[in-house]
């Protein structure tokens, strides 16, 4: 396999390295072979940790409570959305090591320089503002549970913490991930324990069928596939000599199993009669012994933190991915606290009606992020005969005339116009087909994924670039 950075003469001693309390001044420009470090096993905490979270049990509540599943309907279609997301995850992590660039940059290959600032922009919003703002607001609900202080100095404090992480950078966002993992999963998994002696697996739907069936799919895939966006982010230092299949392995082993066990355990206390009074985080615990909701409402917060500092990280290395002339002052460390500041204004607003703005963002997240993987796989598929090399340079020179493309963006848009236009099914909008077949649920993000890649394909069949000679990239 070919290093594909460019260092100076001989080897020169790293600046960043594997220090891990040192605040990370690299950007979207490739990581030197100097600067690599790590194992891939080391993305499989990257990943398991920020998904141990109140708001992968939510994705397990709304498929009974508020999609009509029973519990065994639900455990299906949260499985299978969330399988298709972790595979996906896993690809895209390899482009890390090869590459050494964030995940938004590989996105030139199939957007170009200039296409690729849409996803790069709405990446950012996404990441920095939308899951910013959820993950604080479920991590201030157990605050204020906890200790009484009232939502929004508890919101403003978890926020700090979240800023802090992020604003160090990679490698401290790593070992956080990595002590965060054991004292989550025990947590998680006494309440899971003790969640299923209470649950009433037995009861029946609510009528949800195939529409509620494919709804929670939605939630799920959009949730898994949602980190996505930001693969290689984690893995972009990791030597380019890791293997492949690690590199792939780890994080979707990582992401699969934290969100399916998870879920799991959100959807079986949905099962489990509540009064409806207090807020979310309440509703979960309440069935819980007071010092096993007490340890539950702390390891929400930690797993609040562990998602954000991720979100927020990827965030500013998608707006550094959009190739604009910054300031100097204006680095990565900035965007961490610019795009904190945003997100905790979005968590401010929904503080007053948190569940159903959480259930109309993952079904929004999969609408964006669907049509975007379509076109990357699509790409991949089409360029997978291409040497690492070649497709290195598109990525990095803007002279190269892959940059100028403008079909990726053309694919991406015409996907998710036509699935949102016919198939939404959200409570402000009804698609088309969606109002004519309510019994269809929603089933936009398949078909943008399949319409983006399809157009994509059909669009560059034939204005690929020819294979040269070289190391293959195996896309």
């Amino acid at each position: 396999m070919t290093t594909l950075t460019a260092d100076s003469a001989g080897t020169p001693e790293p600046a960043y390295g594997d220090r891990v309390i040192a605040v990370e001044t690299a950007g979207a420009d490739p990581i030197p072979a100097a600067e690599r470090h790590g194992r891939a096993r080391g993305l499989l905490w990257t990943w398991a940790s920020p998904n141990i979270e109140f708001a992968t049990v939510y994705i397990g509540v709304i498929s009974v409570l508020f999609f009509g599943l029973n519990f065994w309907q639900a455990a299906a279609a949260l499985l299978l959305g969330t399988a298709f997301g972790a595979v996906s995850h896993g690809i895209l992590s390899v482009d890390g090591p090869r590459f050494g660039v964030p995940q938004m940059v590989v996105g030139r290959r199939a957007f170009g320089h200039r296409g690729n600032a849409l996803p790069s922009a709405m990446t950012a919003l996404i990441t920095g503002v939308g899951w910013f703002a959820v993950n604080s607001v479920s991590a201030a609900f157990a605050l204020n549970t906890l200790t009484g202080l009232r939502p929004l100095p508890s919101l403003l404090l978890v926020v700090a913490c979240e800023i802090l992480v992020g604003f160090i950078g990679h490698n401290f966002v790593h070992a956080f991930e990595r002590y965060a993992l054991p004292v989550l999963a025990v947590v998680f998994l006494l309440a899971g324990v003790w969640t299923f002696r209470e649950a009433d697996l037995g009861a029946p739907s609510t009528g949800g069928g195939i529409g509620g069936f494919l709804l929670a799919f939605s939630a799920a895939w959009g949730y898994a596939a949602g980190w996505n966006p930001n693969a290689a982010d984690y893995s972009r230092y990791l030597p380019a000599a890791t293997p492949r299949w690690k590199t792939a392995l780890y994080p979707a082993l990582g992401l699969f199993l934290s969100v399916s066990v998870v879920a799991l355990i959100g959807a079986a206390s949905a099962t489990i009669a509540t009064d409806g009074a207090g807020t979310p985080t309440a509703a979960f615990t309440g069935h819980l012994p007071g010092w096993l909701g007490d340890l539950v409402l702390i390891a929400v917060i930690l797993g609040a933190v562990s998602a954000n500092a991720i979100n927020i990280y990827s965030s500013s290395m998608s707006v550094t991915s959009l190739g604009l002339k910054l300031p100097r002052w204006l680095n990565r460390a900035t965007l961490v606290v610019v795009t904190g500041v945003a997100g905790t204004l979005a968590a401010w607003a929904s503080l007053s009606d948190a569940g159903a703005a959480y259930e109309a963002f993952l079904l929004v997240i999969a609408y964006w992020v669907a049509p975007w993987l379509g076109v990357m796989m699509a790409e991949r598929w089409l360029a997978r005969k291409l040497p690492d090399t070649r497709v290195f340079r598109s990525l990095t020179d803007a002279s190269d005339p892959q940059t100028d493309d403008w079909k990726g963006l053309v694919a991406l848009l015409a996907g998710f116009a036509v699935s949102v236009l016919l198939f939404s099914n959200q409570e402000k909008f009804v698609g088309w087909a969606a109002g004519h077949w309510p019994s269809l649920g929603d089933v936009t993000c398949v078909v943008g994924f399949l319409l983006s890649a399809a157009v994509h394909l059909t669009l560059r069949r034939g204005s690929a670039a020819s294979p040269g000679r070289g190391p293959t990239s195996g896309w």
